[in-house]
């Protein structure tokens, strides 16, 4: 039996991390998102009970009340926390995975002080990798949730000298790391690297403008996974090394997306501190020659124009996301439909403030998964749309990505609104998206412009369409 259970957990392990690809690619389609969601989620029970059954687990006291109070707080969190609000939990989440990961470094650093054996240069290298990863995720996805959540300014924020500041810390950092490998047990040094770690994060993030936080969560996501493989290595435990890589290498990928999505190397991202908003004046110097008349259109005429058209592509965005209208959308394309209106929606891979965050909130309101269309589908559809409805998005579908050269966002890959026969955008006013700039398609011929919250907007439409 004792030869057996070894065993046996090796072959749970291999099951779980087999569960964890399969979820991986199915959480690829909205379709079978909740299928892998569930695959994924019972490969980490199978994984978390042959860990159990490891036998350097010492007190399973101490880990039942683990498990009560995080299973507590996850409910609450998942009961309480709103659609618009997830990518700030993500963010958060990410951030207590670096910090188990660092607290894991930690504590194996402190074992190997207990004990006459000092540690070798292969575990001190995975220690300090540990801390080092998980120090900045903790810390990086801390302020990148106070980012989103605005309890900090959503622009870079920096400070005179910064950068030499930086450069300080990083050789302090190397220095310490040498020292440690010839010095295995200095705790001074030690904790002080802990600190330099931590503080690298805040560093990393504070001068990320707030349109660039989805890839910076995507990111840090990524560094989370890389943490916990660290801390697999560190405990040798297989199954952390397989999921933290595989969380690793999907955040990377995701990344990878994003920034083809945005036209962007990841370097500018996280250096270029676009997002401030300071790029509206650049972008108004190459912009002062357009035609700044706007076309306005009340509820009876834009329900009149949507109930009939023969297709109409609704593109959600942020505004939507806050003002919560996904549910009033899904009841107005229903009305339409049953208008015989042909509907459809668009997603762009940016659009919201976390990768996937309309169709989440599409997904809630039980929008069906075959009406939704990726940019690179619906893009080419758009010269047979009768009427392009934009709720609450902005940069997405701002025509000044294709020609202006001077504006911030030229390159970038948009829904190309501005294609339809009509399109109707619902927004509070006229000001600016995340990277400041100024979209011209809310001045077009073709564009009538729908002032007001989207989901008060979207409710008098679905009243009026109803009248039709």
């Amino acid at each position: 039996m004792s030869d057996f259970l070894p065993s046996a957990i090796q072959l749970g392990y291999l099951v779980a991390a087999s569960l964890f690809i399969v979820g991986l690619k199915q959480l690829g389609s909205p379709a079978t998102a909740r299928q892998g969601n569930v695959l994924a989620a019972i490969g980490m029970l199978i994984a978390i009970v042959g860990t159990l059954l490891e036998k350097q687990v010492i007190s399973y006291e101490l880990i039942a009340v683990g498990i009560i109070i995080g299973s507590i707080l996850g409910t609450i969190m998942a009961n309480t926390v709103a659609m618009t609000d997830m990518p700030q939990m993500v963010g958060l989440l990410n951030g207590f995975g670096g910090a188990a990961s660092a607290l894991v470094a930690v504590g194996e650093f402190w074992r190997y002080l207990s004990i006459p054996e000092s540690p070798t240069p292969d575990a001190t290298i995975t220690i300090l990798l540990g801390v080092l990863i998980g120090g900045i995720t903790f810390t990086g996805s801390l302020v990148a949730f106070a980012k989103l959540q605005e309890l900090l300014p959503g622009a870079p924020m920096t400070f005179p000298l910064q950068q030499p500041f930086n450069a300080a810390l990083a050789i302090a950092l190397l220095a310490g790391s040498g020292y440690m490998l010839a010095n295995p047990e200095n705790v001074p040094v030690f904790l002080g690297l802990v600190a330099i770690s931590n503080i690298l994060g805040i560093m990393f993030v504070l001068p990320i403008g707030g349109g660039d936080m989805p890839v910076v969560v995507s990111l840090l996501n990524s560094y989370s996974g890389i943490a916990a493989s660290v801390a697999g290595f560190i405990l040798m435990n297989n199954m952390l090394i397989i999921a933290g890589a595989l969380v690793g290498a999907s955040g990377i990928i995701l990344t990878q997306i994003m920034c083809k999505a945005m036209n962007r190397s990841l370097s500018s991202v996280l250096f270029s501190a676009f997002g401030s908003g300071g790029s509206a004046a650049t972008a108004g110097a190459a912009g002062a020659a357009i035609d700044k008349t706007v076309h306005s259109i009340d509820i009876e005429e834009s329900a009149m124009m949507l109930g009939y058209a023969r297709s109409v592509v609704i593109i959600p965005g942020y505004g939507m996301a806050v003002a919560q209208a996904q549910h009033a959308v899904r009841e107005l394309a229903d009305g339409l439909e049953k208008m015989g209106v042909d509907v459809k929606y668009a997603i762009h891979p940016v659009a919201g403030r976390m990768p996937g965050h309309m169709n989440v909130l599409l997904a809630e309101a039980n929008v069906p998964y075959p009406q939704l269309y990726d940019m690179d589908d619906i893009n080419p559809q758009f010269d047979e749309t009768d009427v392009a409805l934009v709720i609450g998005a902005n940069d997405v579908v701002n025509p000044a990505a294709r020609h202006d050269t001077a504006s911030p966002i030229y390159g970038m890959p948009i829904l190309e609104v501005d294609k339809a026969k009509h399109t109707i955008v619902i927004k509070r006013g006229m000001s600016a998206g995340f990277s400041g700039v100024d979209n011209e398609l809310f001045y077009k011929d073709k564009t009538m412009m729908l002032f007001g919250s989207a989901k008060d907007v979207v409710a008098k439409l679905v009243a009026e369409v109803k009248q039709l």
